[in-house]
């Protein structure tokens, strides 16, 4: 049975694009697979933990050899860990916040990122070891910035691409809906594409 982890991280309940295109997409995956199952973390109503002393701590201490607190600090971001382990399929929403991804979103990497979990030093330097999942994220601006003079503010899908890939997690689409702060037709236009590569994609 495919598993799905859909991570929303628009601190918008409604009127969120990330959220609209991103369930639109989940409901076409679950309608050409309906025994998928899909595990939703939203990150504005039950937030992942920012990184503290303490549990930063934990990460770097064997499991054996954690104390109760550290063991305690630590049960969130394992069980993040589990879930994206656990997925065959992982989609994100990711606005564009100040050039940038929510905090949410990057508490949740910072979760994420685990050395000896997701991620291994070897020989050859760092290795991902979530591999064999397929990406796909949803990202969404208010200006345009996959070209021209604002292309290098971008950096969303540029931190993303390199982040999850040192994961191992390579195989990423992004599906952006970019300009939306430029008046309704381009709102228009933007979930227009957007739909469309969801077709294409779901096809």
């Amino acid at each position: 049975m495919s598993k799905i982890l859909h991570i929303d991280s628009s601190v918008r309940s409604t009127g969120s694009l990330t959220r609209q295109l991103g369930g639109e997409f989940i409901a076409k995956l679950k309608a050409a697979n309906p025994a998928a199952s899909v595990v939703t973390r939203d990150l504005a109503s039950t937030p992942a933990p920012h990184l503290t002393e303490q549990v930063l701590g934990a990460f770097f201490t064997p499991a054996e050899q954690r104390n109760a607190e550290q063991a305690s600090a630590i049960k969130t971001s394992d069980t993040l860990v589990d879930e994206l382990l656990a997925a065959d399929t992982i989609v994100i929403g990711a606005p564009m916040y100040n050039f940038s991804v929510t905090s949410g979103l990057k508490a949740w990497i910072d979760n994420i990122a685990r050395a000896g979990r997701t991620f291994q030093y070897g020989a050859n330097g760092p290795e991902g070891l979530v591999t064999g999942k397929k990406v796909y994220v949803f990202v969404a601006s208010g200006g345009a910035y996959s070209e021209g003079a604002y292309a290098a503010y971008d950096h969303v899908t540029t931190y993303l691409r390199a982040v999850l890939g040192f994961l191992g997690l390579t195989d990423v689409t992004f599906i952006v809906a970019e300009g939306v702060a430029m008046g309704e037709e381009a709102v228009a236009s933007a979930i227009a594409k957007s739909r469309a590569k969801i077709d294409a994609i779901a096809a």
